[in-house]
């Protein structure tokens, strides 16, 4: 009897696996951080509308997950005959939010085991090229760059211009956030936090 409750528990356990797996996002190409693209005399340049432009983010664990959202301090596009050329994005991790507005999951990320807003209140992006829909460019947390690429969807309308991700992820330990992470820690039994972190951009810009 032991046995088959033991074998109906792993398969239960194996399925919940295999779901999480098909549901999980795609992680971005991640490499050296890359020569950001200057912008040229001759482009066209979008300025970022903060107020309505939004990174959503999830995070895994064996017991669920949690999500939320940070906010774009400022931000620039330019383009080059309607194509995006170049851009430079600056993000405000004290802005860090959670939908359930978990203050002590909050101030956790806040924290040094997570992202140290207080040695760094800001993240960074950089563009590096665009090739088809890949948009790539590099990612700076906690002082550490990375060169990632992932897929958007860019449309304009007149002077506005709407840059959007599909849901991918990226592996929180290429940028040293080590906490509850096995990458570091071999001894954490079922208390690890997943490496992967899911990110969705959403951008809205103006032309100046």
């Amino acid at each position: 009897m032991k046995k088959q409750i033991f074998n109906i528990l792993t398969i239960f356990a194996i399925g919940i696996a295999v779901v999480a797996c098909k549901d999980k996002a795609k992680e971005a190409n991640t490499s050296d951080a890359e020569a950001a693209v200057v912008a040229e005399s001759t482009s066209a340049k979008y300025v970022t509308n903060t107020a309505e432009s939004t990174i959503e983010w999830k995070g895994f664990k064996p017991t669920g997950t949690h999500n939320g959202a940070i906010t774009i301090d400022s931000g620039v596009l330019t383009t080059n005959d309607g194509a995006i050329h170049s851009g430079t994005f600056l993000i405000n991790m004290n802005s860090i939010t959670e939908v359930e507005n978990n203050e002590r999951l909050i101030g956790h990320l806040k924290s040094a085991d997570f992202f140290d807003v207080e040695k760094f209140p800001s993240a960074a992006f950089e563009i590096t090229g665009l090739d088809g829909n890949m948009l790539s460019g590099n990612l700076t947390i906690k002082g550490t760059k990375n060169n990632i690429s992932f897929p958007v969807t860019i449309s304009t309308e007149g002077d506005n211009m709407v840059l959007s991700s599909e849901a991918f992820t990226i592996d929180r330990s290429k940028w040293n956030v080590k906490y509850g992470s096995k990458s570091f820690f071999d001894d954490l039994g079922d208390k690890f936090i997943n490496d992967d972190i899911e990110l969705k951009i959403n951008i809205k810009a103006k032309k100046s």
